[in-house]
C-alpha cells in the first residue's frame, strides 16, 4: 500500500522552482486575474510566450474547433496543419525545411543534431564540435546546459556532454582562434534573454557568418526567446540581414500551447533521413492549429512594424525613468518588445515590489529585469506600466 501523507499542506511538486504563492485563474489580453479578481499587468508573458496575450478570442476559437476534432495521431501519418505551418514558416523566413518540437530546448537539441549529422553525411564524422558563448542559455536538457557551459546550470549534473567549445567573451578574434578542423558549427542567441537582454551587434553576427563561410561551418541561431516577432522582426537576426543555416524557435509560436520548431536550409536539412530524429508529440494537430493561427496573425501586414514602434516608445519611456532614477537603473537594453533594465539594487527586490503594484516582470542574469509584454500591448497600457514602475522606483529611493 502506498504511504498516505500526514502533511496535507505540503506540495507534491518537486521543489526546483522558487514559486510565488500568487496564483492566477484567468487572463485577458495583457491582464491576469487572481482568485480575488485583482488585475495584474503582465509584462512577463509567461517568459515571452503569450505573444498575442491571454485568451486571444481567435486562438480560443481555433483551439476549441481543433480540440473537438482531433488532438493527436502520429508523425507516421500526414498532419495537414503541420504541412501548412511548415510552409508558412518557410515562406516567411530563410528556411526551406522545418522539424516541429514541443519546446525551445528540444529545438536547440535538434539543431545540434542536424549540424553534426550534416558533416557526418559528408564523410566528416570528426567535424562535430560546436562553438558557443558564456552567458548564453539554450535550455535545461543535458545537451543544452553543456552547450551553455554555465557552472550554475551544470552543478550536480556532471560530467557535461563533450563536443562544445565555450567562448568567454564576445570577440570575433577569440572565436576564430577557437575554430579547429573538428568545428562544425557556431551556436549563438542574437539577443541573449536569460543572459540579461544583451543585443549582439549586426557587425558581430555578420562576422560570425563570415567565419562560417571561411571555415566551412554552420551558423545556428537560438531564437527561442527573440523569435516570433518579439524583436519587431519575425526572427531577430533579420534586422541584420544575416542568413543562418539553422534556427531554433519556440515560446511565442504557440502563444502558450507547447510547440517549437527547428528551421533549416534544404542543403543542411537533407541529411535528416527517416530514423535520424523524431518526436512523439512534435507537430501534433492541436499544437499546429494554434501555432498556424498565431503565426498568421503576427505575419499580418503592419503587425511587426507596429511592434517596432511600440518598442521604441516603451524604450524612450524607460530611458526617461533611467534619467530620473540613475541610482536605480544603470542601463536600458533590448529591441522591440524584448527589453531589460540593468539594476543597481537587487533585480529581485524590484520585481517583488512591482508585484505589489500588480505589475509582473521577469529576472535575468547581470542583475537585469526583463520586460516581455504581449505583443498586442497598447500605448495606454505601456503608459500604465511606466506609471507603476515609477511608483516603485520612487519608493525604493526613500
Amino acid at each position: 500500500m502506498p504511504k498516505i501523507s500526514n502533511r496535507p499542506t505540503e506540495s507534491s511538486l518537486m521543489s526546483n522552482y522558487s514559486r510565488s504563492d500568487l496564483a492566477f485563474v484567468r487572463g485577458k489580453g495583457v491582464w491576469l486575474f487572481d482568485k480575488k479578481g485583482k488585475m495584474f499587468l503582465d509584462l512577463a508573458s509567461g517568459i515571452a510566450v503569450n505573444s498575442l496575450g491571454h485568451s486571444h478570442p481567435r486562438l480560443v476559437e481555433v483551439l476549441a474547433d481543433q480540440g473537438s476534432k482531433l488532438w493527436h495521431t502520429s508523425n507516421l501519418y500526414t498532419v495537414p496543419n503541420q504541412e501548412k505551418l511548415a510552409k508558412l514558416l518557410a515562406n516567411n523566413t530563410f528556411a526551406e525545411k522545418v522539424f516541429f518540437t514541443n519546446s525551445g530546448a528540444e529545438s536547440v537539441e535538434c539543431a545540434i543534431k542536424i549540424a553534426r549529422r550534416f558533416f557526418f553525411s559528408k564523410g566528416q564524422s570528426d567535424k562535430n564540435r560546436i562553438i558557443s558563448f558564456e552567458g548564453s542559455f539554450h535550455g535545461r536538457t543535458m545537451g543544452t546546459i553543456s552547450a551553455a557551459g554555465s557552472k550554475k546550470l551544470l552543478e550536480g549534473f556532471g560530467p557535461k556532454l563533450p563536443g562544445f567549445d565555450l567562448i568567454k567573451k564576445l570577440s570575433l578574434d577569440r572565436v576564430e582562434k577557437k575554430i579547429s578542423k573538428r568545428t562544425c558549427a557556431i551556436l549563438v542567441e542574437p539577443i541573449l534573454g536569460e543572459g540579461g537582454i544583451v543585443t549582439l551587434s549586426c557587425s558581430f553576427l555578420k562576422g560570425l557568418k563570415d567565419l562560417c563561410e571561411k571555415y566551412n561551418l554552420l551558423l545556428i541561431f537560438d531564437e527561442v526567446q527573440s523569435g516570433v516577432g518579439r524583436s519587431g522582426y519575425f526572427l531577430a537576426h533579420e534586422s541584420c540581414e544575416v542568413t543562418p543555416d539553422i534556427v531554433a524557435m519556440a515560446k511565442g509560436l504557440g502563444n502558450g500551447f507547447p510547440i517549437g520548431a527547428c528551421l533549416a536550409t534544404k542543403k543542411v536539412a537533407d541529411c535528416m533521413v527517416p530514423g535520424t530524429h523524431g518526436s512523439t508529440y512534435g507537430g501534433n494537430p492541436l499544437g499546429c492549429a494554434v501555432a498556424l493561427e498565431t503565426a498568421k496573425l503576427i505575419l499580418k501586414p503592419n503587425f511587426l512594424s507596429t511592434i517596432l514602434k511600440k518598442g521604441t516608445f516603451f524604450k524612450k519611456k524607460l530611458n526617461h525613468l533611467q534619467d530620473t532614477f540613475p541610482e536605480q537603473i544603470i542601463e536600458v537594453r533590448g529591441k522591440g518588445l524584448m527589453l531589460g533594465l540593468k539594476c543597481v539594487r537587487s533585480n529581485i527586490e524590484l520585481i517583488n515590489m512591482c508585484r505589489k503594484e500588480k505589475l509582473l516582470l521577469v529576472p535575468a542574469a547581470s542583475n537585469t529585469v526583463r520586460i516581455l509584454p504581449p505583443l498586442i500591448i497598447t500605448y495606454k497600457e505601456i503608459e500604465e506600466a511606466i506609471m507603476r514602475l515609477k511608483r516603485v522606483l520612487s519608493k525604493m529611493r526613500k
